[in-house]
């Protein structure tokens, strides 16, 4: 097993990530190498008890043959930064887009304070991703990704120089209704609710408080998102991300992650439903797309749409 170095943040401290190998599968399953992502790891005895008190999800109920989606957010509830949480034996490694990690390390190292807590990067790996439902077929180390629902999506992180390959694992996405910051959404400018992480255990609403708690539990017991990650299919191929959907000259939103004529979209609900009831067009530019819920969310397109003229 290869070990690659890792560079602490905290001087003083080394530490190793092992890079786990492959088992030889059965069959190839559809896979993905992700080259834009990077890691974090925590460690030190307050490491669960530091991050838990910082991010949204749950880090107690975190399994350890597990990833799941998480956020660091403002105290106004937006997200800052989005990453995946999973468990190293007793270390926690967050993953998130290589442009970020660096920002992420700092940020968290200006919460840490007095916290028994080491913050350190390795220098470069890539993840790959591969979906089946036959586990004895996985790579030895990969962990689940349950953002996923009826289906199996498992991560492992390895040595960087691998070409990435993210077409396959964009469609997946889309077909999941699974988004991510920088192709889907601006940090800085969605709420938990409206990236879904109120539908994929993004947020832990039993644990007790974490930065931004207050906004993100009034928007659930009010129910007042009204942001909405949508799936859209077009006549025609769609325009390139950010292009605006519209619905009789009224902004609904902007495309996310395009591939051919579907693509995801994080829409004003209120307004899609307002649209859909009034038979008008919804446009992503000059296409004309159809709108549909990701699969087995608990939201749905809301009868009463007078908060649409918001």
């Amino acid at each position: 097993m290869q070990v690659r170095p890792l560079l602490a943040l905290r001087l003083g401290h080394n530490y190793a990530l092992p890079l786990p190998q492959a088992s030889a599968p059965n069959e190839p399953m559809p896979s993905a190498i992700l080259s834009n992502r990077a890691l974090l790891r925590l460690s030190g005895e307050d490491a669960a008890s530091f991050l838990q008190n910082l991010v949204t999800t749950d880090i107690d109920l975190i399994g350890n043959d597990e990833i799941r989606a998480s956020a660091l957010l403002s105290p106004q509830g937006k997200v800052m930064f989005d990453f995946l949480v999973s468990r190293d034996g007793e270390e926690l490694l967050l993953e998130t887009r290589a442009d970020i990690a660096a920002d992420l390390a700092k940020r968290l190292t200006l919460y840490k304070l007095r916290a028994k807590v080491v913050i350190s990067q390795p220098e470069q790996v890539v993840a790959k991703v591969f979906w089946d439902d036959d586990s004895a077929s996985v790579m030895s180390g990969s962990k689940r990704d349950t953002r996923f629902k009826g289906l199996v999506v498992w991560r492992v992180y390895l040595d960087a120089g691998q070409s990435s390959n993210e077409d396959e694992w964009n469609r997946l996405r889309i077909a999941s209704g699974v988004v991510e910051s920088g192709s889907d959404y601006a940090l800085g400018d969605a709420f938990p609710h409206d990236i879904s992480f109120d539908q994929n255990s993004g947020v832990g609403f039993g644990k007790g408080c974490f930065v931004g708690q207050e906004v993100v539990s009034r928007m659930k017991h009010r129910g007042t998102a009204r942001r909405r990650v949508l799936i859209l299919e077009g006549s025609d191929a769609l325009p390139v991300t950010g292009t605006d959907v519209t619905a009789n000259g009224r902004p609904l939103g902007s495309l996310g992650t395009v591939d051919g004529n579907k693509a995801l979209a994080i829409l004003r609900i209120d307004r899609v439903a307002d649209a859909l009831n009034g038979a008008l067009a919804i446009l992503a530019g000059s296409v004309p797309v159809t709108a549909s819920l990701p699969p087995d969310v608990s939201y749905s397109f809301p009868a009463d749409t007078t908060s649409a003229q918001d």
